[in-house]
């Protein structure tokens, strides 16, 4: 195998791998604050409300990532809607996320003991209250290994942008491939740079695991 092409082109993956993690980091950021707000329509009292967010779950999980992606990057241009290629792919990153950060968020909350929001409200805290102070920081160290393996699954995921346009790892990767007309070392050197951030993200979250558990 040749991999003399990264003296040249080793800059192309660097700063791929770095508009990736910017990608990821949005997509799961915001997917966390949106699944959090459908986690908690889920469970609320309002049937409406639980029909709407079980139905964007439901939809956005049973359709493909890509489809979503063209979606919002050349669907919505039928109504007037022209997003920049990175801003499609966080958006498409985000709402995918939220989907599945939601039906996380909301089997940590129902894990948490129902008699600790009661003790809460009889110590006169409102719902919102015991919610926001008792039972999510419960909920989040429960949760911890899941959210973990969403943004894996985002930063993995995160090379169907490369479809729209977005210099990220993948997306560089082929770029090397058609510079050199080299076809599989610089799709070896992608995967090994996906690893690198998976495996040190899955390294980091552990410890932090281990450091919540003690507590």
């Amino acid at each position: 195998m040749n991999f003399s092409f990264l003296d040249d082109y080793g800059s192309y993956f660097l700063n791929g791998a770095w508009v990736t993690l910017q990608l990821s980091f949005f997509g799961v950021l915001f997917g966390t604050l949106l699944g959090i707000v459908f986690a908690l329509m889920r469970l609320s009292r309002v049937w409406i409300v639980r029909i709407l967010a079980t139905a964007y779950i439901e939809i956005i999980r049973g359709t493909p990532m890509l489809v979503q992606i063209f979606i919002i990057h050349f669907g919505l241009t039928n109504f007037g809607i022209n997003f920049s290629p990175f801003m499609s792919g966080v958006i498409a990153l985000t709402i995918n996320s939220a989907a599945y950060m939601a039906e996380v968020f909301r089997a940590g909350i129902q894990a948490i003991d129902k008699g600790q929001t009661e003790a809460a409200r009889s110590l006169g805290m409102s719902r919102g209250q015991a919610m926001r102070l008792i039972v999510l920081p419960q909920a989040f160290r429960n949760m911890l290994p899941a959210i973990g393996n969403e943004l894996i699954v985002i930063i993995k995921d995160s090379s169907l942008v490369s479809t729209i346009g977005i210099a990220e790892l993948m997306y560089n990767a082929r770029t090397v491939q058609s510079s050199t007309y080299i076809p599989l070392e610089p799709l070896l050197v992608a995967a090994g740079v996906y690893f690198v951030m998976t495996f040190t993200l899955s390294q980091l979250l552990n410890v932090l695991e281990r450091r919540l558990g003690k507590r």
